[in-house]
């Protein structure tokens, strides 16, 4: 099968585009044909070697998380899927080594939910990474409610995105960080978008002088002291980008694959509360182009790889 891969660290330009070996299907697992894979800053990350304290890794790589796409072959003992049936999936196991950005991926159960009808396989790829990030944060780490004021960096993000419309539909009130260009994109959502930078601390006073029930940073370092001090009392902090969240009285977190938790954001895809906004796809060929412009930092919404069509199922 074709794929994207790499066989040492580096820059983009490490990523090949080739044959590899189909993967076996184990019998907790599901072989999926990919119609589309969404790029995340931790896919660059991985790449230039920042997890490798963290995982084992077994070169080469086929790089990638995210998937959309339809199941052709379930495993001995897997009950929940059969052929056909068009799944998304976060499909990260405890080491890197067998990737989305391919043909085919072999899939545990536990990784996998049913693809929104409602959402395109390319949209529907961008859900798994970034909302079962913002769901977990906000539903499990910072138990936003209806009522909360909950302030989320970078809303107009693959995650912040997400987030806003999550905590949204919470019945939280969204304060959003963002660029000025992306100040109507995060409206949209349903969040009251601020201006980044300098002088952050006072523009979010300005609209709650009282300060935040929640923040769920995005971005860390200066970031996040600020956010510290625009909790109101008893506030909760979440972090996804500093583990020095801890020093604030604060949760630092890794998202997890989790089928029930992606059913949920499916289930909430049908019902129109969350959507994925595609800002570019690139076929599976120009997925170092992909990773580049990812790194840049300045993309709304997600970036999608392609990587087959309707016919081949």
């Amino acid at each position: 099968m074709k794929a994207i891969s790499y066989r040492r660290y580096g820059g983009p330009e490490v990523l090949e585009y080739g044959e590899v070996p189909e993967p076996k299907v184990g019998p907790d697992q599901v072989l999926i044909r990919v119609r589309a894979a969404a790029v995340n800053p931790v896919d660059w990350k991985c790449r230039e070697g920042y997890l490798a304290p963290l995982l084992n890794t077994v070169f080469p790589v086929v790089t990638g998380w995210d998937v959309s796409g339809v199941v052709v072959r379930p495993g001995a003992s897997v009950v929940e899927y059969e052929e056909g049936d068009e799944v998304i999936g976060y499909v990260r196991e405890d080491l890197l080594s067998l990737g989305t950005f391919a043909e085919y991926v072999a899939a545990p159960v536990r990784t996998i939910a049913r693809k929104p009808a409602a959402l395109s396989f390319e949209e529907a790829a961008g859900l798994p990474l970034t909302g079962l990030t913002a769901y977990q944060v906000l539903v499990q780490i910072l138990k936003v409610k209806r009522g909360d004021t909950v302030l989320i960096h970078a809303a107009a993000g693959g995650v912040g995105s997400l987030g806003v419309q999550i905590a949204a539909h919470l019945g939280a009130r969204v304060i959003g960080t963002a660029s000025e260009r992306n100040h109507a994109f995060v409206r949209s959502l349903g969040g009251e978008p601020v201006a980044y930078g300098e002088g952050l601390a006072e523009r979010v006073r300005g609209i709650a002088p009282e300060g935040v029930d929640a923040v769920f940073d995005t971005v860390g370092g200066e970031t996040l002291k600020v956010s510290a001090q625009l909790l109101a009392p008893g506030g909760r902090l979440a972090s996804i980008a500093d583990p020095d969240v801890t020093e604030y009285g604060g949760r630092y977190w890794f998202v997890r694959p989790d089928a029930d938790d992606l059913a949920k954001l499916s289930q909430l895809a049908d019902q129109g509360a969350v959507s994925v906004h595609v800002d570019k796809t690139f076929p599976l060929e120009q997925t170092a182009d992909a990773q580049r412009l990812s790194q840049e930092g300045r993309t709304r919404g997600k970036i999608v790889v392609t990587v087959s069509r309707p016919e081949d199922d």
